[in-house]
Formats: C-alpha cells, structure tokens, sequence
C-alpha cells in the first residue's frame, strides 16, 4: 500500500522497466497557433505522444507498490513552436501533478510549472528508453525522466517528513550529469537559475527546507484533516506558509517558490475566503509579501 512508503523508502539507484505503478500520466501534444503543420507533421506528433505515454506509465520508478488507484494523477502539455530541422522539435512543456486530499473527492495540484526549454530530438517509430544509473541518453529521455521524479519527491513529501529525498537526489544525479549536454535547461551557469539544473538544487538545499517541511505540513497536517476540522485544518496551512516568509527575505521571487505558489494561489484564495476576518487579514498579509506580483489576487479573500 501507498500509506507503506510514509514509513519506509526503499533506496533507488536506477530506473527499473516492468509493469508501471507509480503514475498515471495523460500526455498531449499541440502545434503553436502561429506553427504550420501538415499531415506528416501531425502523425509524427500522434506517434511522440504515445510514445511518451509508454514511457511515463510503463516505467517502474521506484521499487514501491501502487495500487491501480493510488497511481500519481499527472499531466503532460508539450507546445511545439518550432521545428527547425528534421527530427527536431522544440517549444515548451508543462508538468502538472497532483494528490486526492484525505477522505474526500478533491484533488490539490501540487506541481504546475511551464518549462520552456523543450528541445528534442525524436524519430518516427522510436521507443523512449529510460537511462540507467541517471546517465544522460538524449534530450528527450533526460527531461521526462527529470520530470517523473520531480513528480514522484513533491508527492511524498506530501504524504512524510522530506519523503522525497530520493527521488529529489535521483533528479539532481540526472540534472548533473546532462549538464554537458549543452542544452539551457540543464545549465548551472548563475544566470540561468529558472531551469531544471537549479529547481532541483534548490529543493536540496538547507534554505529551501521550510519549503519542504510546507508541502508536508500543508497537506498531510492541513488538507487532509479539514474533513473532520475545518477549522484547524485551516490555521496548520496558514502556519506552513509562514516559514516560507524566509525564503523569499533570503531569495526573493526564487523559481521553487513560484512553482508552489503557481500551483496554490487559486486554491488559497477559495480556502481562506472562508475564514473569520482575523485569519482573512493574517493570510492576505503573507501572501502579498510571499507573492507580490499577484496581490491584487490576494485581495480577493478580503472581499
């Protein structure tokens, strides 16, 4: 059972094929309004996208066991906007996650981030192999690759303490090794600090860990108890919150941030507009200073 892992993680060192458990993933692939397309073009499309499903399902990423309706609800958007070469393919793609909140029917997302370093090689017909030992294959392997385990380090931090350390470090094993690639998303040069290299690294470090201990205390000591107690429920989020006021006085507007506030900011808008006005006023405060560019939506809990 899924609720096992909260207690034990089993240590990782490489991606194993077999029967998927982990992720029940739907991926779609669209061409940009402006990209002009034929026949050939579309079926090449249709092949990538089921392609990239067989991967994402049929990969074994951990050595745990999933039952059919404990698998991680995610989603896959690829935009092409280009394809300067044969073969080639590049544009953006969007990851999102998310997690069935305790004895109830709703889902809370917990990633939602556009990366826009998609550049890809891929060849009609051709299987998407996972890498083993967290070598770099190609482009297109490493990024979902990267992203599955992404998905799988914020899912358990949901459910346990810094569960997703493995899955973070397996990510970063990755990210290291297909630096030399070339490819932006996999710099660690300073000035590219919104890609995949540095949200990984991020997530590692000591000053992101009141992030970490957010996703856990938000939703395994907040959501998850708001069937039974709304009212407590309500103040463990708000209280999770408030240790990442560190993280933006030591890294304003930092990429990992964004990404839990891009994924949160509509769902804490709708729970704290149900508060008393006391809590209303403490949330709004936070949230304006935690997200700045969006507190004209902050004030809608006022209302």
């Amino acid at each position: 059972m899924k609720k096992l892992y909260i207690l034990l993680i089993i240590l990782f060192t490489g991606t194993f094929s077999g029967k998927g458990q982990e992720l029940n993933c739907q991926v779609d692939i669209i061409p940009a309004p402006a990209l002009q397309i034929g026949p050939v073009e579309k079926e090449v499309f249709e092949e990538m996208k089921q392609s990239i499903f067989d991967f994402m399902n049929n990969t074994r990423w951990t050595k745990d066991v999933f039952e059919i309706e404990e698998r991680i609800n995610c989603n896959i958007l690829i935009t092409i906007t280009d394809i300067p070469s044969t073969a080639t393919y590049k544009g953006k793609i969007q990851i999102q996650s998310s997690r069935p909140v305790h004895n109830t029917n709703y889902n809370t997302v917990l990633l939602n981030h556009v990366d826009n370093n998609f550049n890809v090689n891929y060849l009609r017909s051709t299987t998407i192999l996972p890498s083993e030992n967290f070598q770099y294959r190609d482009n297109l392997s490493a990024i979902l690759t990267f992203y599955a385990y992404m998905i799988l380090a914020y899912d358990y931090d949901s459910f346990s303490p810094n569960g997703g350390d493995q899955y973070f470090k397996n990510a970063q094993q990755l990210a290291n090794n297909a630096k030399a690639s070339g490819d932006e998303g996999w710099s660690a040069a300073a000035g590219k600090r919104n890609n995949r290299y540095w949200m990984v690294d991020n997530a590692l470090q000591s000053v992101f860990s009141p992030l970490r201990d957010c996703y856990y205390r938000y939703h395994r000591l907040g959501f998850d108890i708001m069937n039974d107690d709304m009212v407590n429920g309500r103040k463990e989020v708000l209280a999770s919150l408030k240790g990442l006021d560190k993280i933006q006085r030591s890294r304003p507007g930092s990429l990992n941030l964004q990404m839990f506030l891009t994924a949160k900011s509509q769902e804490l808008i709708d729970l704290f507009s149900q508060s008393e006005t006391r809590e209303k006023n403490e949330a709004v405060s936070l949230l304006k200073r935690l997200d700045p560019t969006n507190s004209s939506k902050y004030q809608e809990i006022l209302n």
